[in-house]
């Protein structure tokens, strides 16, 4: 690559731009690039504008000398350092849920918990431009937050592909033939009745739940509504692992349980929308 054509490529930093500045000791600062913007440390200032036009993988130091690893934020990055009004689900539980409810390009998706929108995010990169996600939260204190955090992370036209509804999936809801409902809300068995009337046939139910109690009370929910089948639930623990010239172990501490996954299939029943009569539709 020539000099011309590094300076043309798009992963140079921008004003706007989300930066992770990471310190020799690994501890990590986000912040968004502003043209007259500066960054304190106990080790000096960084002027923003040092980054700015900088390619990504950039080192530079402060005015004390301290070095800083310039990277753009993956998004478990953002994840952990971004405002939040509520307990985001972890980056290792958002790839399960994705993958696990099989969330493809083009997905119609309503979400139940929008949080402080971390798998909102992953939904909304998940479906992609073609795709659409309608999210519903009872708090609006929570709603305001979690929009600027979806906004400053995900690009205007996936951004686009959401609406933020004010409301719970425990009432009734207008959506129908969507192809995947993901919750995370304290009681999702609540929600199953609205699951039945929105899904398609073939459709993804998934609520994600931290306590055993939860656990049981939506498989039992699941097990006894013949609108769903192939009901899964499982959890994953997550392990990193320290490395040195003339060693290799475990970390010393670890993210174990966070939360439960469940997820269950929209069987071809057909369900009145005024009575709880099931038909099958074979």
């Amino acid at each position: 690559m020539t000099d011309s054509e590094f300076t043309a490529d798009t992963n140079l930093f921008q004003a706007g731009d989300l930066a992770l500045l990471i310190d020799r000791k690994g501890r990590r600062r986000l912040i968004t690039l502003v043209d007259d913007g500066t960054l304190h440390t106990h080790t000096g200032a960084l002027p923003h504008v040092e980054i700015i036009g900088a390619p990504e993988g950039t080192n530079l130091k402060t005015a004390g000398g301290a070095a800083y690893l310039i990277v753009r934020p993956t998004l478990g990055d953002y994840i952990l350092s971004m405002g939040r009004s509520a307990t985001p689900i972890y980056p290792k539980d958002l790839g399960a849920i994705i993958t696990y409810a099989d969330i493809y390009p083009g997905a119609t998706v309503v979400e139940g918990g929008t949080g402080s929108g971390a798998l909102t995010i992953a939904l909304l990169r998940a479906v992609g431009e073609l795709g659409h996600v309608t999210s519903y939260d009872v708090r609006p204190e929570f709603a305001v937050k979690a929009l600027d955090n979806i906004r400053a992370f995900v690009q205007p036209g996936l951004a686009a592909r959401l609406e933020a509804r004010e409301g719970s999936l425990y009432e009734p809801i207008v959506d129908r033939k969507v192809d995947r409902m993901v919750l995370d809300v304290p009681e999702p068995w609540e929600a199953v009745p609205n699951a039945e009337l929105a899904l398609r046939p073939g459709g993804i139910f998934a609520c994600f739940l931290p306590t055993t109690i939860q656990l049981h009370h939506i498989a039992q929910t699941l097990d006894v509504t013949p609108a769903f089948g192939m009901v899964e639930q499982f959890e994953i623990i997550f392990r990193e692992w320290d490395s040195g010239p003339m060693t290799m172990r475990p970390a010393h501490r670890m993210v174990a349980h966070t939360g439960f996954v469940t997820t269950a299939r929209r069987l071809a029943y057909q369900i009145d929308d005024d009575s709880t009569t099931h038909t099958s539709l074979e």
